[in-house]
């Protein structure tokens, strides 16, 4: 694969690890879609999440990056694979390390990484951006530990999210931008066509056990 990535070559990696799915989907607010990101399939698939992260990692490499952070879980996987290119982009060290959740629905920075990134450019990181909620609680806090934001790398931004929206890094950087469409279940032209529901992912196996009772 060339150096860089277009937005085909991401989708088509997506879809060969079973992340980008088509069908009928129910999502986490109770709406329906035909296509579904599962962002999980991806962090079995070392050389694929490699790939991804190296194609962020490009996007910075001259953006004097020290640190790569991410929220956890699966970002913290992101981090690693990102600050990994980047060592090895810019002949030293580029740390990977990531926020805790600290149950209260926000995140923390734990095991003296607050301390370790203070005072150094950092790169935020994400698989998949709806509202941005998660990276923007991120930079909050990377930035209160004392730390630069450099920017952030996004896997796949679905939301539309822009820099406002998530405390206006300098740089937002998405491998893929997907406007995924939804519907209320009562208007769902899946459900009309009587195409089956997903049971794998998403939400669709309560979806279908609530309806069973009616």
């Amino acid at each position: 694969m060339g150096s860089t990535m277009t937005e085909p070559d991401v989708l088509d990696l997506l879809e060969r690890v079973g992340a980008f799915r088509k069908g009928h989907f129910v999502l986490t607010h109770g709406r329906h879609t035909d296509t579904y990101i599962n962002k999980d399939a991806i962090y079995p698939y070392t050389r694929e999440t490699s790939t991804l992260c190296r194609a962020m990692a490009e996007q910075f490499k001259d953006s004097k990056v020290e640190a790569v952070i991410g929220p956890a879980v699966g970002a913290a996987i992101l981090s690693q694979w990102a600050a990994y290119h980047l060592t090895e982009m810019n002949g030293r060290d580029v740390l990977g390390v990531y926020a805790d959740k600290d149950g209260l629905g926000g995140f923390i920075l734990k095991r003296g990484y607050d301390k370790l990134i203070a005072g150094k450019r950092v790169v935020v990181v994400e698989d998949l951006m709806t509202t941005g909620g998660s990276v923007k609680k991120v930079i909050d806090i990377v930035r209160a530990c004392g730390a630069e934001v450099a920017g952030v790398g996004v896997v796949c931004n679905r939301g539309g999210v822009e820099p406002k929206d998530i405390s206006n890094p300098p740089k937002l950087v998405s491998l893929v931008n997907v406007q995924l469409d939804s519907w209320e279940a009562a208007d769902c032209s899946l459900c009309e066509r009587k195409i089956p529901v997903n049971l794998d992912v998403g939400h669709g196996r309560e979806f279908v056990a609530k309806n069973a009772n009616h």
